[in-house]
């Protein structure tokens, strides 16, 4: 089996097919109650493995991939804008399934679901734990059991995430490109009409839109105190819940591809471990999240009239929290207003190394 390249193309992972994914900053949640989206706050640094054969650990270099650095209890979502054809994607947090909660699997399963489906999944915000819900990625070193990893599979061996997509099979994606061509020559025959000064058929892009006064708040809002130190290696566990489908595909099993086009191991760094190996400053800590909400910043409603929501499974929905672990999370919290709730919808660089994972 051959996997295709996956490349670094500015701050986000391209995958065979025009699989496109960023890891995007944002304000961690309350572990108690569900909460609406909360907002990016610009997205992580990538860096290739193999591009630090001298610092990186061995291991890392033998599972190749990318690194990100993220701050112990430090919250992220994974943006899947920019995705054009469809796809099937998995995503892994310490090879555990984010979706279904089953093993890391090199083959689709709708029974029950192991992938997200692209593009009509347009984020994923963390583990499908609830009817309609998903408790947020949060970021925890190995060896305590805090992580999703540990929890399900009672040991912490991968940390990380893993990515792995499929392309539509031959027949169906010349189907569906046809179909496509056919819909842009109707759009070219008969244009809509668009508001003065909007342009048409341009929805908000997930995870942006909006970056620019959320940098400003980053910038302009008091940081927190210095994360503890933590090993090097990190793991995703979560954090409070939130409202969001992850969505049932609605495309014949037998539509994609048997095997994968291509995959990608996302190793997290502490950040001092990310200046030691890169000799790069890592992004400043996260934003305090009250001084955001009083500053006005929008938050975020995504709705699907047309999309069905997955199920979860019981492995998710028991996952505890971080807290059960690192204590109770004491940052400030200040509930945003109905007026702050936004409602949603209705150049190639290196290949990256793929290692023995």
């Amino acid at each position: 089996m051959t996997i295709g390249s996956v490349r670094i193309d500015g701050d986000s992972l391209l995958l065979p097919g025009g699989v496109r994914v960023r890891f995007v900053r944002t304000l961690r949640l309350p572990e108690k109650g569900t909460h609406q989206l909360p907002p990016g706050l610009g997205s992580f640094p990538l860096r290739r493995i193999e591009d630090y054969p001298d610092t990186a650990p061995a291991q890392w270099l033998e599972r190749g991939g990318v690194m990100l650095p993220v701050y112990l209890r430090e919250a992220m979502w994974l943006s899947f804008s920019g995705t054009v054809e469809p796809a099937a994607l998995q995503v892994g947090v310490g090879k555990v399934c984010a979706v279904s909660g089953k093993p890391w699997s090199s083959r689709l399963s709708r029974a029950p679901q192991n992938y997200l489906a692209l593009p009509r999944q347009p984020w994923l915000d963390g583990i499908n734990s609830g009817k309609g819900t998903v408790r947020q990625f949060v970021a925890v070193p190995l060896g305590m059991g805090a992580t999703v990893e540990g929890q399900v599979t009672g040991e912490e061996t991968w940390g990380g995430v893993q990515l792995q997509s499929f392309a539509l099979a031959d027949g169906p994606l010349a189907a569906w490109r046809e179909e496509q061509r056919l819909l842009a020559e109707r759009r070219a025959a008969y244009p809509p009409p668009s508001a003065p000064g909007v342009a048409f058929g341009a929805p908000p892009a997930p995870g942006g839109g909006y970056g620019a006064p959320m940098a400003a708040a980053a910038q302009a809002a008091p940081a927190p105190g210095r994360a503890p130190q933590a090993p090097a290696a990190m793991g995703l566990g979560v954090g409070g819940s939130m409202r969001q489908e992850v969505y049932q595909d609605d495309r014949p099993a037998a539509d994609w591809a048997e095997d994968p086009s291509g995959r990608v191991f996302v190793h997290l760094v502490t950040p001092p471990e990310w200046r030691r190996i890169t000799g790069e400053e890592p992004p400043p800590s996260p934003v305090d999240r009250a001084a955001y909400t009083r500053a006005g910043l929008p938050w975020f409603d995504y709705y699907d009239a047309d999309g069905e929501d997955l199920a979860p499974t019981d492995t998710l929905g028991g996952v505890k929290p971080a807290g059960e672990w690192l204590g109770e999370d004491h940052t400030p919290w200040q509930e945003p207003s109905p007026q702050q709730v936004k409602p949603l919808k209705d150049a190639p660089g290196k290949p990256v190394a793929d290692g023995d994972w």
